[in-house]
């Protein structure tokens, strides 16, 4: 049983890690890097830190309490009135945010697929929306997801191998991890953290955790296994920032459609640029809108207490309303990077909520026993909610100003 552990030590975190480096994170970075430079970075790190913490929380959930997080909430309210208000305001903000999540991943796929054929994007739009439909409906996505993962990784390290070939100016980047908030960088900042703290990643998160492991004594492997992937995660992100801002920022160039977004790369790839950033770019959508509307599926199944897993009426109908919702939303005549952004902004919107449902449950003594959160944790956790909810407040006040 000990080598069997040990063998399955990592696993979770790189699916977290997967699921954010999407489309969303790569054109949230780049639009970060080419219009503000390196001074955003610091963006990532305090992004980067809250995945950490907040993922440990969902880990430490579901080994010290046995349940997952769709679980906990649905048993946590003690009548009738409560229950009904947080599921409501579960189901509202996790399909909320997937389906936001969704239409950005559907155009992120096409956008590789444009580069790749020069086919027009909404064609691709329909087909990646019917390839979802179909593996969501044969409950067998995975089948696809390791290699798609693959790819997504391979774009990946392309930009840390980038970044490695273009050496940067060192000094900026340090001085990026100092908060700054140049004018007009409020709406990129929460789409970085958008993009970042998944909301829909708390759910599938304790799920995956609850699943690989059993028990609390293997809280550490939650720990090592978060601590690896999330961090890679964060320094890819940061990566993409830094070769946009050396490939856009610093020459003045204005990056305006997504098709600009390969130029990064042409130092590692030169005339193979756009073939095999479209490819990694595709894989990214397609691997991410497999993903949000199964979690959406996910969570409110485990919040409604649905039985039959895949095959339940209400499971099919709520990963199928988040493709269709994606569907519709990227057949409007809207500029693809501005839907992107729009999409991780509004995830943004939706983690203060979810973070405040994932304290809730965890400060529930009768449930969680000797794992029920501390006060340091407490007050990073509520850190965590002031912080985002200013953000998301002043977004919303500004459009008021203008």
């Amino acid at each position: 049983m000990a080598v069997k552990n040990k063998k399955s030590t990592f696993g979770p975190g790189f699916l977290v890690t997967a699921a954010f480096i999407g489309p969303g994170t790569v054109t949230s970075c780049s639009m970060a890097g080419a219009q503000f430079g390196y001074a955003l970075i610091f963006t990532l790190v305090f992004a980067t830190l809250t995945t950490l913490i907040l993922q440990g929380m969902t880990g430490r959930l579901s080994l010290g309490s046995g349940r997952d997080l769709a679980q906990s909430l649905r048993e946590f309210p003690q009548n009738r009135l409560t229950r009904g208000l947080f599921v409501f305001l579960t189901l509202s903000s996790i399909t909320f945010g997937c389906a936001a999540y969704e239409a950005g991943n559907i155009i992120g796929g096409s956008i590789g697929l444009e580069m790749i054929t020069s086919i027009p994007q909404k064609l691709w739009v329909v087909l990646i929306s019917l390839i979802a439909i179909f593996f969501m409906s044969l409950g067998k996505y995975r089948l696809v997801e390791k290699f798609l993962i693959f790819l997504v990784f391979l774009m990946s390290f392309s930009f840390l191998t980038t970044l490695v070939i273009i050496k940067p100016n060192l000094l900026f980047i340090f001085k990026g991890m100092i908060p700054s908030f140049p004018k007009n960088s409020l709406y990129l900042i929460l789409a970085l953290v958008g993009t970042t703290v998944v909301p829909y990643n708390l759910f599938l998160h304790s799920s995956a955790v609850k699943e690989k492991w059993r028990s609390p004594a293997h809280l550490k492997d939650v720990k090592k296994d978060l601590l690896l992937s999330i961090s890679l995660g964060g320094i890819i992100s940061a990566s993409i920032v830094i070769t946009s801002a050396v490939a856009f920022y610093e020459k003045g160039i204005v990056l305006e459609n997504g098709m600009q977004l390969a130029q990064q790369l042409k130092p590692l790839f030169g005339s193979f640029t756009n073939f095999l950033f479209g490819l990694g770019f595709f894989a990214a959508g397609l691997s991410s809108a497999l993903t949000a509307p199964y979690a959406a599926a996910f969570a409110s199944s485990g919040v409604l207490g649905w039985k039959g897993g895949f095959r339940s009426k209400g499971f099919r109908g709520v990963w199928l309303g988040v493709i269709l919702i994606g569907f519709v939303v990227s057949c409007f005549n809207l500029k693809p990077i501005v839907v992107i952004i729009s999409a991780q902004v509004a995830n943004g919107l939706v983690l203060p909520l979810a973070t405040v449902f994932l304290l809730i449950v965890l400060n529930n003594r009768q449930k969680m026993g000797k794992w029920v959160n501390n006060i340091k944790q407490n007050i990073l956790g509520s850190l965590i909610i002031l912080i985002v909810t200013c953000l998301g407040l002043w977004n919303i006040i500004k459009l008021f100003l203008k």
